[in-house]
């Protein structure tokens, strides 16, 4: 068996490995791309971490990133039975190690991941001369009792938003992925954006995560008209939700349809799994709205490492441009 036949099993009888790192979740983001895995093996052959990864290649030169819609891929750790924190500080050093050396062993110029919140102790991979920088997302960590989630909820801008217009509108899963995928390109035209993703790769995801039970799309309509008003593509495990994308019609200027929404998809959520994870922006307004929810903010670490030179001029370039 090779190590993504191996992973692929291991995936399927281990529920604890995160959505994100599922081996059937890189197939669909990553479909007709190049992805793989790095397997770490106690002397007994057993896998006790691993390191998941889209690689992609330009101007001849290898490069590995974060595929679209994926907030982490990064190492994750099967092992967990350390009697002291020597133990765990010494396995996780042994671990990162090992994975910096395959990631040598790849000649890649270019290596940019994000790591799951769990991973904490990035220092064996600044040993190995990687660079971090924290990131944070907003999350409600106990679904279990509804009542005290949204009684954390700002009452001005939240709750009381929310009560007014549970009155006009109602919940919908009565949507597509094409309509979604179309609903979401109209809202970022009318904005004078394009939208960041493919139909093929949207409908795609959304199918394959519905069709095995971990993903939704969830709108908002009219009470009188029916018309959709708002919609959001959200996905799961047994621990966490994650809200994907979103949109809300065109035409529709009222505030706090968005909080409704995921007032929504909470409730349903709720006997589904643990923590809704809201998906969390490093842009102010967006971390502020976050806040609204009594959400807690959770740190998680963006890794990095240049190879090559002229990759790093290029990434620079591009930066800049980025910035005009």
């Amino acid at each position: 068996m090779t190590d993504k036949e191996q992973y692929k099993y291991l995936c399927e009888t281990h529920s604890e490995v995160p959505l994100f790192l599922q081996h059937w979740w890189m197939d669909a983001v990553c479909k007709g791309k190049q992805w793989d895995v790095f397997l770490y093996r106690n002397g007994d052959g057993e896998i006790q971490a691993v390191l998941p990864y889209l690689v992609g290649k330009k101007l001849g030169m290898k490069y590995i990133l974060q595929p679209q819609l994926t907030q982490f891929n990064g190492v994750w750790y099967l092992r967990n039975d350390f009697k002291s924190e020597n133990e765990r500080l010494s396995f996780e050093k042994k671990v990162c190690t090992y994975f910096a050396e395959c990631l040598k062993n790849l000649n890649i110029s270019y290596f940019n991941q994000n790591f799951t919140p769990h991973f904490t102790n990035w220092l064996p991979f600044y040993w190995q001369g990687f660079s971090q920088t924290t990131r944070y997302t907003y999350q409600i960590n106990n679904l279990s009792n509804l009542y005290e989630v949204f009684s954390a909820f700002d009452r001005d801008r939240r709750q009381k938003k929310i009560l007014r217009l549970e009155k006009d509108y109602h919940e919908t899963t009565d949507i597509s992925p094409e309509e979604f995928y179309d609903f979401h390109r109209k809202y970022w035209e009318e904005k004078g954006f394009k939208d960041l993703f493919a139909k093929d790769f949207v409908v795609n995801l959304c199918n394959v995560a519905i069709a095995r039970g971990q993903g939704i799309i969830i709108g908002l309509a009219d009470n009188i008209t029916h018309k959709k008003v708002a919609m959001r593509f959200v996905v799961y495990d047994g621990h966490s939700a994650y809200s994907l994308m979103s949109a809300i019609a065109p035409d529709i200027n009222i505030n706090g349809l968005s909080g409704l929404l995921f007032w929504k998809v909470i409730q349903r959520l709720s006997t589904k799994t643990k923590v809704f994870d809201f998906e969390g922006s490093m842009d102010e307004g967006i971390e502020h709205s976050y806040r609204l929810y009594g959400a807690v903010q959770t740190p998680y670490f963006q890794i990095v490492k240049c190879n090559n030179l002229i990759f790093s001029l290029l990434l620079s370039m591009r930066n800049k441009l980025g910035r005009k």
